[in-house]
Parts: C-alpha cells; structure tokens; sequence
C-alpha cells in the first residue's frame, strides 16, 4: 500500500527564489490529498508530475494567503479541463465566501460538484473516513483558526504465506476467509489455525501534518507515536521572540517536540524567506531529533518502511 507525501512548496509568508508557500500532495493506496495550496502550487503540480485530476481531497489549513491563494486558480483549472468527479474540500468556514466571490465575479459555474466539510479549530475531531484512511483535525495555536491534519492508515487484512497455500492446496476461495483471520478445516477434519497459513498485516502508519504555530503541548498527545510528523520550523530559536510574535515555531523547537510526541521520523519546512540556505535550521532541529529531514521541494518522503520477510505472500 502507497503512503508518501511530496513536497510542492515549503516557503513562508512569501515566495523565495528556490522556494514557494506551502503544499504538498499526499498519496494513500493512489489516491491524492491536496494539503494546503499556496500560490504556485499547479506551476509545482506540473513541474513534479502530480496529476490535478487524482486529486480526490483538499485541505486548507487556515486563511493566511500563503496556504490558500493557489486554490481559486487550481478549483478554475479543473473545471476549464473538464473534471466531473466532485472534489471534497476541509477548510475554515469563510473560504467558501472567498471562493464563492471569485466564482461569482469571473461568472464561473463549476462543472464538479464542490463538497464542503469545515474544519473547527477548537476541538480534534474525524473530518474524513473512507476505506483507506482516517483524517483528524488537528487544533493549532496560531492567532486565526489554523487546524493540522493527522492521517492514519486502515489497518489490512491479514497475509497469506502463498507457499504454504499451495503445499497444503488449500482452495482459492478460502483465500478471502483466511484473509480476515478465520481458520482452515481440511477435507479430513483436520483444522490449521490461520496463524500458520498466514501473518499480520504491517502495522497502520500515519503521517501528521502541523501547520503554522507557536509551540504549544495541547495537541502532543494526539500525535503521539506517529510515523512521520511534519512540523513548521519558520526561525532560528536565536528568533524565539519574533517567532512568539508571530505564533510560529523554530527548528529547535520542533525537534523538542518530535522527541516528546515519540515520532519515528521529523520534517521540517515553512522556512522564512530570511534564510537563502537551509542548512541551519536542519541542523538545530537534528540537534535534539537526529532522524530529521528538510521538507525540499520535489522530493518524495515514503511513510515508514516495508518489513522484511522470509516468505512470498498473496
């Protein structure tokens, strides 16, 4: 099962000459959730081959322009390439208004329907379950409504050890049963407990995703254990005050709280336009999380690693 994310943007505030405002695409099982979409975003979508058509999910994380002024244009381009599907769209309430005022003065009738779930930044709550994930709320500290979002994985059904199957010529259509833990009896009576014709589904992973705040421990325990965690990491801790200001997180900080929260991995991104190169920040953050990475645009981060077995399975 695909779980990974790339990143289409990991600037703040403003464009910068090698980095734009904050996106990334997200891919569970092939099907794509758009994670905020700040200006430039379709440019980065086409650069890295990110597809606006598989896109099933968007979420906004708040109002600031940097997580949003892309949207208008992308909902635009959908329409102009004459998407059907509806498009569910996570987000604060007063977007709708913006949207609807775009459309409206560009007397612009999307072709798809637009389905609208809005967030509440006051509370954690299951804003989307489908057959591959579920999707929290994450509540945020950040002056406006600002939500993050924590995805996690279905658990799967259970692994067949083909070569066991086929010794044993156990029937194909006990496969499914076998999949879902039930137990094999044999023509003669005999009965194989399913722990022998097959193991455990790898671990559900999970991957949060905490936009713009200022450190604060209200939603740690939410995110606990997670797989990957990205957090902003705008300033230096040198910019500690400014970073107060302006309800923003530093590096260090961020590591802080990979450490305490017990994620397996961290990536940082939300760089102020202040920094031309990145190295810094990377730095103080592995200081205290050594398993950190930047977010760079373009790259692709897989959600947590496929266990090595012994046997082929079905």
């Amino acid at each position: 099962m695909k779980f990974e994310v790339t990143i289409l943007g990991s600037s703040s505030a403003t464009p910068i000459y090698n980095r734009n405002p904050t996106s990334q695409a997200l891919n569970i099982n092939e099907r794509l959730y758009l994670i905020d979409c700040g200006e430039g975003t379709q440019q980065q979508m086409l650069r890295f081959d990110v597809k606006g058509s598989r896109i099933d999910y968007i979420f906004i994380s708040h109002l600031h322009g940097d997580h949003y002024l892309g949207l208008v244009g992308l909902l635009s381009s959908l329409h102009l390439n004459g998407r059907k599907k509806e498009l569910g769209l996570f987000c604060p309430a007063p977007l709708k208004e913006i949207i609807d005022l775009q459309l409206k003065y560009s007397d612009t009738e999307l072709q798809y329907e637009l389905i609208y779930k809005f967030t509440d930044a006051q509370k954690a709550e299951v804003i989307l379950d489908n057959s591959d994930c579920t999707v929290e709320s994450i509540p945020l500290k950040h002056g406006i409504a600002c939500t993050g979002f924590l995805f996690k994985e279905k658990k799967r059904l259970r692994k067949l050890i083909k070569e066991k199957l086929e010794d044993l010529k156990i029937p194909v259509e006990y496969f499914s049963a076998l999949k879902k833990g039930a137990d094999y009896t044999a023509p003669d009576g005999t009965v194989l407990k399913n722990e022998t014709l097959t193991i455990d589904s790898d671990q559900p992973k999970s991957y949060a995703y905490c936009s713009d705040t200022m450190y604060d421990e209200s939603y740690h325990q939410q995110i606990a254990g997670v797989t990957l965690l990205y957090h902003e990491a705008t300033f230096l801790n040198n910019m500690l005050e400014r970073a107060n200001e302006t309800n923003h997180t530093t590096a260090l900080q961020a590591g802080e709280i990979a450490l305490k929260t017990g994620a397996h991995k961290l990536l940082i991104g939300h760089f102020s336009a202040r920094y031309k190169t990145l190295n810094e920040l990377l730095d103080e953050a592995r200081s205290v999380f050594p398993d950190t990475e930047l977010a760079i645009e373009g790259k692709t981060f897989f959600i947590g690693e496929l266990g090595e077995g012994v046997h082929s399975f079905l």
